[in-house]
């Protein structure tokens, strides 16, 4: 597969990290930065999302909460991810 979806480069980034951190098996430059992370899309599931949160928190210095009422919305797609870090990190 080419790299078929424009990703900017805060997303090719964080997705990079996202592959890196879960060993999964697709280029970072081919995560459709729209499509799901959770389930479908993706296919992370809570521990997945929880090695991100982890893997975020480190490399961002953002503390990325799991009671956060915003959650479902912040982790919807790669690029709503990656506009929560930008908005909030602190590195």
């Amino acid at each position: 597969m080419s790299d078929i979806f424009a990703q900017n480069p805060a997303e090719l980034e964080l997705a990079t990290l996202m592959v890196k951190t879960l060993n999964l098996e697709i280029a970072a430059a081919n995560v459709d930065p729209e499509a799901p992370i959770y389930g479908e899309g993706l296919g992370l599931d809570s521990i997945d999302i929880l090695e991100v949160s982890l893997a975020i928190s480190k490399h961002y210095g953002l503390q990325m909460k799991s009671d956060d009422q915003n959650n479902k919305v912040i982790y919807r797609s790669v690029r709503n991810l990656c506009a929560y870090i930008e908005a909030n990190r602190t590195k």
